[in-house]
């Protein structure tokens, strides 16, 4: 086996998962008299009333030419008709690309041709929108919208067909199940290619290594396009309920926690940290919750810290990337140690399928506390960017996926991300890793939210520059320049802060430091 990628993905604990299709089915016909799924008007729907819809939508999808291999691209806020047409494509062995609903019709254009969309279905609100997009992109697609009443309308088509049982056929686990779009916070996005094995063992390991409630009744508001819809199909197996919410709104979650006695959701740190800011937090009964799953994007101890004094000790977090889905490392609930910002700051430990090494520039291990590239090997692994060998290669270099992160590893195995390699600071000769500033910056007072990164200076190199929410009350720039400069150093201190209504975040709700570098690097730098 010579092949970097063949390699990278070999590496596995000796457990074997169901094909996700198998699974899925096998949960709603095992549970089919039981309610899995609550719609945002109340409507509710049984394991048996889930196959018949999954079969309406894979009715109409294969009458317009879906089946293995054919891309069908989706621009949706939350329903559960998003649920059903993600499955109804899967069953029918065709790739699912999700657009994001924060997207402009650029990005809409450049992913529609990169990936060759042959189907896109959309919100009807926004035809219009991708309608355009569709004419940038210059590739003939065939457009189909959630509701609106037109012949184009999967909706009510869907509901023309009979909820008959899903007929399950042999799909190739090596066949390309999703294409998903990296963040591009540095660049063009590219596509990363997950294969139907590896969302299968996504599945797989979220069932036996997350840790659930006995009883789930799961809130569904993170964007059920990307990582909200992870939650379907092992929530389905365990025979539990989702409640899909339409979008986030901190008042309609905590009510719904209080009047359903939800006992599990996920939540991106962005959702966090908008309801310990909401001045109604208190108001609301949250003893139901046993697990707050949370990922996607770093969270500082200062904040975890708060959440944990709040909610309790339920929190479970994942660690993964476009490119190794999901479940790389898991933290569990009672590894999160208080007295320790260190632990605080870790994304957990590997999962049985997963290898982890830390790596130097020159490929060699790093020692224990010593920070290192972290480098993944194990079925997780994406089968390789859409269109671009050499990023492919790149990324594969050694026979391990190089993410990109920047971690370190303690005596006990816990990973600790200190920053992405590309948004590091080279000033003065110094590195600066943004992510440790941003959480002596949080354990400030007056700040909601800080966001680092470095611009181009022609003494120092590059600076260190600071954006900043503020939470109450007024506090200057130089107030906070000190206040970092007494608990790291000069080195790591801004030397510019700007103060923002909110940080800028990418379509998938991370910091948009690209943006923010474009928003501030026209303008003079001090001396």
């Amino acid at each position: 086996m010579t092949d970097p990628i063949e390699v990278a993905r070999a590496h596995c604990s000796g457990r074997t998962f169901e094909h996700l299709n198998d699974l899925t089915v096998r949960g709603l016909r095992t549970h089919a008299d039981t309610v899995l799924l609550r719609a945002a008007d109340g409507k509710t729907y049984t394991g048996a009333a889930i196959e018949g819809e999954i079969a309406r939508y894979a009715a109409v999808l294969e009458k317009e030419g879906v089946s293995l291999g054919v891309r069908v691209a989706l621009l949706a806020g939350n329903s559960v008709g998003v649920l059903f047409i993600q499955q109804a494509v899967s069953v029918l062995g065709g790739v699912f690309t999700p657009l994001h609903p924060l997207g402009a019709p650029s990005d809409f254009a450049y992913m529609i041709s990169d990936a060759e969309i042959d189907i896109i279905i959309v919100d009807a609100a926004r035809r219009q929108e991708i309608e355009t997009a569709a004419r940038l992109s210059r590739r003939s697609v065939r457009i189909f919208t959630l509701g609106g009443g037109s012949e184009h309308d999967l909706v009510g088509r869907a509901q023309r067909e009979e909820a008959v049982r899903i007929e399950l056929r042999p799909i190739d686990p090596e066949a390309i199940c999703r294409i998903v779009y990296t963040g591009g916070t540095t660049g063009v996005p590219k596509a990363a290619q997950s294969s139907y094995r590896a969302m299968s063992t996504m599945y797989g390991i979220e069932l036996a290594d997350w840790e659930w409630p006995d009883e789930i009744r799961q809130l569904l508001v993170a964007p059920l396009s990307h990582v909200g819809a992870v939650c379907f199909t092992p929530t389905v197996a365990r025979g539990g309920c989702l409640f899909v919410e339409s979008g986030f709104d901190p008042i309609r979650v905590l009510s719904l926690i209080e009047s359903e006695r939800i006992t599990c959701m996920l939540m991106v740190p962005t959702m966090i940290g908008m309801i310990l800011d909401h001045p109604r937090l208190s108001e609301f009964d949250v003893s139901s919750l046993e697990t707050i799953f949370y990922g996607a994007s770093p969270i500082s101890p200062a904040r975890l810290r708060e959440a944990i004094a709040h909610f309790g000790p339920i929190f479970f977090q994942f660690y993964g990337q476009a490119e190794a889905i999901t479940t790389v490392t898991v933290m569990r609930r009672d590894e999160h140690d208080l007295t320790s910002d260190e632990r605080l700051g870790s994304c957990g430990r590997p999962v049985p399928e997963m290898a982890v090494r830390l790596l130097d520039p020159d490929g060699n291990e790093v020692p224990d506390g010593e920070p290192g590239e972290l480098c993944v090997r194990g079925p997780l692994l994406m089968s390789g960017y859409l269109n671009r060998p050499k990023e492919t290669a790149e990324a594969f270099r050694g026979g391990w996926l190089h993410t990109g992160d920047i971690a370190i590893r303690d005596g006990d195995g816990f990973l600790r991300l200190v920053d992405r390699a590309k948004d590091l600071v080279i000033t003065g000769g110094f590195n600066v890793f943004p992510r440790a500033v941003e959480d002596v910056l949080e354990t400030h007072p007056a700040v909601a939210a800080a966001s680092v990164f470095g611009l181009p200076d022609d003494r120092w190199g590059e600076i260190v520059v600071a954006a900043i929410v503020r939470r109450d009350g007024d506090v200057e720039a130089s107030d906070l320049i000190a206040y970092v400069r007494e608990r790291k150093g000069a080195v790591q201190a801004p030397k510019r802060v700007e103060f923002l209504d909110q940080i800028p975040l990418t379509a998938v709700g991370k910091p948009d430091k690209k943006a923010l570098r474009l928003m501030f690097s026209q303008e003079a730098s001090p001396a």
